[in-house]
């Protein structure tokens, strides 16, 4: 039994185990189902983040702020715990190194209240001890925690969301970012079938897919650079092991798009990338929204990372790793190369839009598949010349104005909701709880009808992105 709380009505449960947490010899090992208890377990208080840095997502005073290896936990918010709601069952983003379900922008409660739906965001280990693949460094290692991690809350929810009023076989499953990236290599996995029966993908980075291979040869130099044997590994400090991760994150940079974090393909648990699994017809086959925002490059080259191509130095050495003779061609796409609005566009493409197109072209040939493409800007962001920038929608769709990002993004937010959020959200929920209605035609690779969501009205436009998509096409 677990004792929760109610804010604004709505039920909350927070700091919900959903698995043995991965600690002593359970580290770096997949997760096992959690142990019952006797009585009554408080579940009012948030669970530890998984180690990570600071990150300006969760850089508010009501963001948790522990950090522990102990973190598999889920928040679930209800707004009937007796009922036989529908399922949102959120994955948050980061790149692998950051993030956490229980953060503010994440906050589930606006979702659960507006649409009658049980909200779960699912907190899952990152970095070091998630996003960083040593599965090859043999027994005691397992491949892809963090997607084993998530495929445990999602067979939580089966078991227990009735408890909670949701019905466990209406589950929709969403994401962004790194977090979206996973709802694809979920939808690619034969180990997540009948788990969730819709996905919604937002901006998914597939670059961070990367083959079994080039893992394998990261571990082995993870072990060199710590210099100590395999069974030493799981004894080692925190510290020491993340700050080797890091290092070899920093070196990854050079074999650009596959970073040191992220999933691994050619495994067991995910035998095929996500696109070439989509190809062949491998796919669970549920309904999917799939998108990305118009300028999702436009914040990370305010840092000009070397791992996304947002500079003309970038750019050259990222077409030598990747596909030398394709340079001229795609960049011909981009009139006014090299200017700031051509280098933001390319880095964006190569990284979110190129992958998003080939995987919608290759899936909706299976399932039903609606495409977005979010152009909202706020004035915040228009101010700074950012533009629909990388995870901008999140707010809209969590109607988290209130959260230290949504308070930045917009201020007033939390008193006059945008019109663009409030249809969003409520094409999200309709999407979880009922078809989509005649103004959001399918997606196929012939029309590539693709709603396009801006401020004051959303248009439906036959593949808007037609010269950029075309370039890219066959290099994904």
């Amino acid at each position: 039994m677990l004792r929760g709380t109610v804010e604004g009505g709505v039920n909350v449960w927070r700091g919900v185990a959903y698995a043995e947490q991965p600690v002593g010899p359970r580290r770096f090992l997949a997760p096992a189902p959690p142990q019952p208890w006797s009585g009554i377990r408080d579940a009012v208080e948030h669970g530890p983040l998984p180690p990570q840095g600071r990150s300006f997502v969760g850089g508010g005073r009501d963001d948790p702020k522990v950090r522990d290896e102990a973190c598999l936990t889920v928040t679930v918010w209800s707004p009937d715990p007796h009922g036989e709601l529908p399922v949102m069952v959120w994955i948050p983003g980061g790149a692998f190194v950051y993030g956490a379900g229980q953060l503010q922008l994440y906050n589930g409660s606006r979702l659960a209240a507006n649409g009658d739906v049980v909200v779960v965001n699912v907190t899952y280990r990152l970095g070091v001890f998630g996003g960083f693949e040593l599965g090859d460094l043999g027994d005691g290692f397992d491949d892809n925690l963090c997607l084993r991690d998530q495929l445990a809350a999602l067979e939580w929810v089966r078991d227990n969301i009735a408890a909670f009023g949701g019905d466990p076989a209406r589950v929709t499953v969403f994401g962004e970012s790194a977090g979206a990236t996973s709802v694809l290599a979920l939808l690619a996995s034969p180990a997540s079938r009948g788990l969730f029966s819709r996905a919604i993908a937002q901006s998914p980075a597939l670059p961070l897919i990367a083959d079994r291979e080039t893992r394998a040869a990261r571990a082995r130099r993870f072990l060199e650079r710590l210099g100590v044997g395999v069974d030493e590994v799981k004894d080692l400090p925190q510290r020491q092991l993340r700050r080797a991760a890091g290092e070899l994150q920093a070196e990854s940079v050079a074999d650009t798009p596959a970073l040191a974090y992220g999933l691994t393909h050619g495994v067991e648990l995910l035998p095929r990338h996500p696109i070439d699994a989509a190809r062949a017809g491998a796919v669970s086959g549920v309904p999917l929204i799939i998108g990305t925002n118009s300028h999702e490059a436009s914040m990370f080259a305010w840092g000009k990372p070397p791992m996304l191509p947002t500079t003309a130095p970038t750019i050259d050495a990222y077409f030598e790793r990747t596909a030398p003779d394709a340079r001229d061609g795609v960049l011909a796409a981009y009139p006014v190369y090299p200017r700031r609005s051509a280098l933001i566009a390319i880095g964006s493409d190569a990284m979110f839009g190129a992958p998003t197109w080939a995987f919608a072209d290759a899936y909706s040939a299976h399932a039903p598949t609606y495409v977005y493409r979010f152009d909202h800007t706020a004035w915040t962001l228009r101010a700074l010349g950012l533009g629909a920038t990388h995870g901008s929608e999140i707010v809209h769709i969590q109607h988290s104005y209130a959260s230290y990002l949504g308070r930045k993004i917009h201020p007033l937010g939390r008193h006059v909701q945008p019109a663009v959020g409030r249809r969003m959200q409520r094409t999200w929920l309709d999407f979880a709880t009922r078809e989509l209605g005649q103004d959001w035609p399918r997606y196929d690779s012939e029309e590539r009808r693709t709603r396009v969501i801006r401020s004051t009205r959303d248009d439906t436009v036959a593949d808007p992105d037609r010269v950029r998509r075309s370039a890219w096409e066959g290099l994904v």
